[in-house]
């Protein structure tokens, strides 16, 4: 039974005890039966629990899965006493897509996309007798490919059931804007929409009543060290006749002394607790989380964090969490970005869809910015060709006239409180850059974007800059606050120039690179030349960081360009070519295990941290002897490279360059020699199996270094678990890697063995992933080959089982078995 608790507002998971059904049949909304139904827990996707299909309607850009339209069914109660002088809310963060929701047999509506948010009061709907109700969800995902990139399919975020009083906040209804923001003091200024709700209540006698009171919303602000700041009331007398329903504002000033700023190191998070009061009877209490700090762009400076020049060093990321599909558990997030933040990364762009609400929360927590974008398509259809498409392309264009007010309004009224946004984007490489009229689409998104958040601006992802034979129009251009710069690089001579060329013409613009490539490449695979037919990006491991280092080289030596937001992240399912089923652009793999590319962006952007890394892996299936180029990512002012024992010289390059100080002849740091301005080291050498090792000096010591054996045959199994606990409530995860080793230890980049994982206690294996970009392996099963030694399960709790631990035991074709336990926390 739900909203048993005694909170004046509660909030509930809706998460459990679903049932689901894929298939033609047009389902009947409110009937009880669930045959052919099969039970299911949120967030869901189908998508992945079927076989990898070339045939698949979805293409290769969704990731060659099954589509289709789903139904969903659950049979709960609530407790009658809930919504007696309150209301009840069902609210949906996401379903992808075309929902329509019915309760009890009653249409509720529909949302389009699959990535707002949408709610309903159900109160004048419910059952509230104790008797059972009934909500259907049709979630139709039939018309494809409408996306460029694996989509999933299902209610892909979690689903709350919110009880409240009949006096409430609204949703989104407190929003806490920061005018000006210093260390010594921030000026605070909050806005609280109440929702009133005055019920027709008959009296005794059979006459109607009017319910007169004063409203009064209480504001504290409480520090991140859990003491509270301030404390504000403010009143409106209300006379309302019953049967009325509107919404007060209610406006508050607070004036912040010393507070403890917001930043990528120390992101300090306050909270304001609103509490909503009818002539003295508390009716409401909202907590919101947010953090103070000071955002600026500057078209000489580039991008300020509170007074202060950093550059944005970011990645794109999509919203899939691998073999999690779009369901994505937090904790997956958080060891992905614990990662990213490790090799230096401080900024994520949200490509190309509002995230899900927990990854922002995330974010803040962790002091990571993050561009929040609204599309990927306005009015012009995009072809979804790079999935080698085999029919007509749909989507979110054929609903943009329809539904892009309502869905920007959201993502700013959902997200406008968290810290760790710094800029709103309004578009992905939208074709309408290009056309006469694309501007005027361009200035009403960012209007809407003003009026809902005057403080942030606002950009646009242009892929069209220059581009021939149609470039994007200048009118465009000039209507974002921040010109956003896909590829940069793509086009002539911009290829040597890069931002210069535009910085001339328009000095007044702000700039940044919203989305230019990276490394990329299948971990544990090196290219040593260019594959016919497999794309002009895709280029061998040792050509690859030339291209890349020149653009990095500019943007970290060019203050006028606030950052760029690296492609990508995280390899992603989708935007492949068969047998791909997902895109292998990321610095992690789909399983969240780090490539080589991983390391050269840390040697750049964790610069003051000694650390080397060595590349390729020493089991090459190549002839002894043949000439390889060996590369080394370091930090270091110089570096060795020694094949078993022997040295192949010292080579240091020129990044960062140091001039004279002071007086002429002068150094700060003694010069050493470089022989490349190339932003890594490469030696080419013989390949002779055994050990190649790359030692790192700083002030002509040895600092760091890293060895790369030739590993024996495979003789164990070592599991690693990212989180040791996890909650007994069914929807908590727990996530293992596993490597495969040779009798010392080294991982066998060579081994393929199939793993079978097993659970004994109250959890089960609900997902598995090998980082191959070409398996074809079911990603929801409990077995899976290892891919260069490597695999990975998730772990979700069973909260229909007893115990106090969870034990994973795999099982290894020819190998001893292994095993690791997780807590369960009740």
């Amino acid at each position: 039974m739900y909203l048993t608790g005694k909170d004046v507002r509660q909030k509930e998971t809706f998460n459990l005890n679903w049932f689901f059904y894929l298939g033609e049949e047009e389902k009947t909304p409110g009937d009880k039966d669930t045959a052919g139904y099969r039970p299911v827990k949120l967030p869901h996707d189908w998508s992945l629990e079927y076989p990898f299909d070339e045939a698949a309607r979805s293409c290769g850009s969704g990731g060659y899965v099954r589509t289709g339209t789903g139904w969903y069914k659950k049979i709960f109660r609530v407790n009658p006493d809930a919504v007696k002088d309150g209301r009840a809310v069902l609210h949906f963060e996401g379903a992808y897509m075309l929902a329509q929701v019915w309760l009890n047999g009653q249409s509720l509506g529909r949302h389009v996309y699959g990535y707002t948010p949408f709610e309903w009061d159900i109160t004048d709907l419910l059952k509230t007798d104790g008797s059972e109700n009934v909500v259907d969800v049709k979630v139709d995902n039939s018309a494809q490919p409408n996306s460029r990139w694996y989509s999933g399919s299902g209610i892909t975020r979690n689903v709350w059931i919110c009880g409240m009083k009949d006096i409430h906040v609204a949703p989104y209804g407190v929003w806490i804007r920061q005018p000006e923001v210093s260390g010594k003091q921030a000026q605070i200024h909050m806005e609280t929409r109440v929702c009133v709700n005055h019920r027709n209540r008959a009296s005794c006698e059979g006459t109607a009543s009017e319910e007169n009171g004063e409203i009064t919303v209480e504001t504290g602000i409480y520090a991140p060290d859990g003491s509270l700041c301030m404390q504000e009331r403010t009143a409106q007398s209300q006379q309302i006749a019953a049967g009325v329903r509107e919404k007060l504002l209610f406006c508050q000033d607070f004036l912040l002394e010393s507070p403890v700023l917001w930043d990528t190191e120390n992101p300090a998070l306050y909270k304001a607790v609103t509490k909503i009061y009818k002539d003295g009877l508390l009716l409401d209490e909202v907590c919101t989380v947010t953090g103070f700090r000071n955002v600026r762009f500057d078209s000489i400076q580039g991008f300020l964090l509170n007074g202060v020049r950093v550059k944005l060093n970011g990645v794109c990321v999509h919203h899939d969490g691998g073999c999690a599909g779009a369901a994505v558990h937090p904790q997956i997030w958080e060891r992905r970005l614990e990662k990213l933040k490790a090799m230096g990364v401080n900024a994520v762009r949200m490509s190309h869809n509002p995230p899900d609400p927990a990854l922002l929360d995330l974010c803040d927590r962790m002091g990571l910015m993050v561009m929040d974008e609204a599309f990927d398509e306005w009015r012009i259809m995009k072809g979804k060709e790079l999935g080698s498409n085999t029919h007509e392309s749909r989507g979110y264009s054929e609903w943009f006239d329809s539904c892009h007010e309502e869905d920007m309004r959201l993502m700013l009224l959902r997200d406008r409180n968290h810290p760790s946004i710094i800029i709103w984007s309004i578009g992905n490489e939208v074709p309408d850059q290009t056309v006469p009229e694309g501007y005027l689409t361009a200035r009403q998104l960012k209007s809407i974007c003003k009026e809902l958040d005057p403080e942030r601006l606002v950009t646009q992802a242009n892929d069209q800059i220059c581009a021939e034979p149609r470039a994007a129009a200048e009118e465009f251009l000039n209507e974002l606050d921040v010109v956003g710069y896909n590829y940069v690089d793509r086009w002539r001579t911009r290829a040597e120039t890069l931002y210069d060329d535009d910085k001339r013409t328009h000095p007044d613009w702000c700039v940044i690179g919203t989305e230019n490539g990276s490394l990329g490449g299948v971990r544990g695979e090196y290219l040593l030349d260019m594959k016919e037919k497999a794309g002009w990006w895709k280029m061998p491991y040792y050509s690859a960081p030339v291209k890349i280092g020149k653009l990095l080289h500019f943007t970290m030596t060019h203050d006028y360009v606030a950052g760029d937001f690296m492609w990508t992240g995280v390899d992603y399912l989708g935007e492949a070519h068969w047998p791909a089923r997902s895109s292998s652009a990321g610095v992690l793999d789909t399983c969240g295990f780090e490539k080589d590319s991983y390391y050269f962006y840390q040697s750049i952007w964790k610069r003051p941290e000694p650390m080397a890394h060595l590349l390729p892996h020493w089991n090459l299936e190549v002839e002894e002897g043949t000439i390889i180029p060996v590369l080394g990512y370091t930090s270091c002012e110089s570096a060795e490279l020694f094949l078993n024992g022997k040295s192949y010289g010292r080579k240091a390059y020129a990044y960062p360059a140091y001039g004279m100080t002071e007086r002429y002849g002068h150094f700060d740091k003694a010069p050493v020699p470089v022989n490349t301005d190339d932003l890594f080291l490469s030696w080419d050498v013989p390949y002779i199996p055994g050990y190649i090792e790359l030692v790192g000096y700083m002030d002509g010591r040895e600092a760091v270094r890293h060895t790369v054996r030739t590993a024996g045959e495979p003789a164990a199994v070592k599991l690693n678990c990212y989180r040791s606990e996890m909650k007994g409530d069914g929807l908590d995860i727990a996530q293992i890697e596993a490597e495969i080793l040779d009798e010392h230890g080294n991982l066998c980049v060579q081994a393929d063995t199939k793993l079978t994982f097993t659970v004994q206690g109250p959890g089960y294996a609900a997902a598995v992933d090998n980082g191959n970009p070409e398996g074809m392996e079911s990603l929801r099963g409990s077995c899976i080959h290892a891919f260069h030694g490597r695999a990975y399960v998730i772990i979700q709790s069973d909260e229909t089982k007893n115990g106090d631990t969870c034990t994973v035991c795999l099982e290894a074709e020819g190998l001893p078995g292994a095993a690791v336990t997780v807590s369960i926390i009740p």
